[in-house]
């Protein structure tokens, strides 16, 4: 078969029968897994039935690729592309910056995961074990690229926000004045007409 004939989704609970029976089969604890049932996307063939499973874990914008397994390990490297694909758009959709696995299929390192040095350690989030063996890593975007450029898209926003507020205050300030100069003009303009008004009315009663 080749990647086309298989299909990658989301697990559901319909799924934990045929899920528990792969983690049993590769020695994982299956109770753990099933409360995570969220992290793992499932591989069907094309008749439907379930033929393999991932698990997906994200935190603090990195995610960790773990707990692969295949009913039959024949169609593995038929699969992982697919599985591959789906990754890639968790991985988008997430805004991932950083993939983590412990699998040890060439496949991985092919696609360019790399051993995980020591500086890379350090920036594995504290929900996974630092100290376990053979992490390998694919970074994705640069963690310190984003964070200066996140630095100044704050700072830009700080002084548009203050830049913002100095122009409400001088609009305001404006507006007052405005409404101090219309209210002396109509205060004018009513003692204009109440002059007129007597001067018109007394000018009347001295007639002959």
């Amino acid at each position: 078969m080749n990647p086309s004939d298989y299909r990658v989704r989301r697990a559901t609970l319909d799924d934990i029968g045929i899920l528990k029976t792969l983690w049993e089969t590769m020695r994982f604890p299956a109770g753990d897994l099933e409360r995570r049932l969220t992290e793992f996307q499932v591989v069907e063939g094309p008749d439907g039935k379930v033929m393999g499973a991932i698990g997906f874990q994200i935190a603090e914008r990195q995610a960790c690729i773990h707990s692969e397994a295949f009913t039959d390990f024949s169609i593995a490297d038929s699969v992982r592309p697919v599985f591959l694909k789906r990754i890639q758009s968790l991985t988008m959709n997430h805004g991932v910056m950083r993939l983590w696995t412990r699998e040890r299929a060439p496949f991985w390192t092919h696609y360019g995961f790399q051993p995980a040095a020591a500086a890379a350690l350090e920036k594995l989030p504290s929900v996974w074990d630092r100290t376990a063996p053979d992490w390998l890593t694919f970074l994705i975007k640069d963690e310190e690229t984003i964070a200066s450029v996140d630095k100044e898209f704050e700072m830009f926003m700080a002084s548009e926000k203050q830049r913002t507020a100095h122009t409400l205050a001088q609009a305001k300030k404006l507006k007052t004045i405005a409404t101090v100069i219309v209210c002396i003009f109509a205060l004018i303009a009513i003692a204009a007409a109440l002059y007129m008004y007597f001067l018109r009315r007394g000018g009347g009663s001295l007639a002959p």
